[in-house]
């Protein structure tokens, strides 16, 4: 029964696009605490948003085959954006930031306080973000833009480097497999992540519970280079 509610919660949502906590016990028959606890089950799965006892879809449907970052963005929303609040502890004001076009990262810049502070990135949406931050020096890696993926591929990318000290280069990664090898989607994205694991001074992996055991189309590298990593998940790995 909550499986099938949740489902026509979903369903309502993409008809309506924004539904009241109060309409949805109206429409559902069921109370509004019970409502409540479908919603954050929902948020969780990263499916709707919830704002002032309302909720909507993260995104349309009609988005999902056609934008890879949107369905990331959507896929464990609340625990991205908990792990990215946990990251800001490793950031401190002059530092120069290095950050991947993973959908984490951009839950990271939506919370970056506008401190002095450098932020390199390929990644259209963190840019978007950034830009709004006085305080901060945006540095873009530029080259061909790809769509789907909303990010940047620079061919040139080891000589922009060499003009930069990058103190800690935040990412994520698709998935990280039982031998502790990183993995991507896409050629461009795992290149990128490897030469700025190999140039920054510190590495800083955020990642979520979805994403161990498993490997994807590209290996980035192995866990060993990672200086330290958060998540969702319990380990025995002591965090900052």
């Amino acid at each position: 029964m909550k499986t099938a509610r949740q489902q026509t919660i979903v369903q309502l949502l993409t008809r309506y696009d924004t539904l009241t906590t109060a309409a949805l016990s109206a429409q559902l028959g069921v109370s509004i605490e019970t409502i409540r606890r479908d919603l954050n089950a929902l948020q969780t799965q990263g499916k709707i948003v919830r704002r002032h006892g309302r909720a909507r879809m993260l995104h349309s449907p009609q988005q999902e085959s056609s934008e890879p970052f949107r369905n990331r963005l959507k896929s464990h929303y609340a625990d991205k954006a908990d792990i990215a609040r946990h990251a800001l502890n490793w950031i401190d004001e002059g530092m120069t930031l290095a950050l991947d076009a993973s959908s984490t990262c951009f839950h990271l810049a939506r919370q970056l306080p506008d401190i002095d502070l450098t932020v390199f990135t390929n990644s259209v949406p963190v840019c978007q973000e950034i830009v709004r931050r006085q305080n901060i020096t945006l540095v873009c890696s530029g080259g061909r833009l790809d769509r789907a993926e909303r990010c940047y591929v620079n061919p040139a990318l080891p000589g922009l480097l060499k003009s930069l000290e990058i103190d800690l280069f935040i990412f994520s990664c698709e998935g990280v497999d039982a031998a502790g090898e990183m993995w991507d989607s896409t050629r461009h994205n795992a290149v990128f992540k490897a030469q700025l694991l190999r140039r920054a001074q510190q590495s800083l992996l955020l990642i979520d519970k979805s994403k161990f055991y498993r490997a994807s189309e590209v290996k980035i590298g192995n866990l060993s280079l990672v200086t330290q990593m958060i998540t969702d998940v319990k380990t025995d790995t002591p965090h900052r």
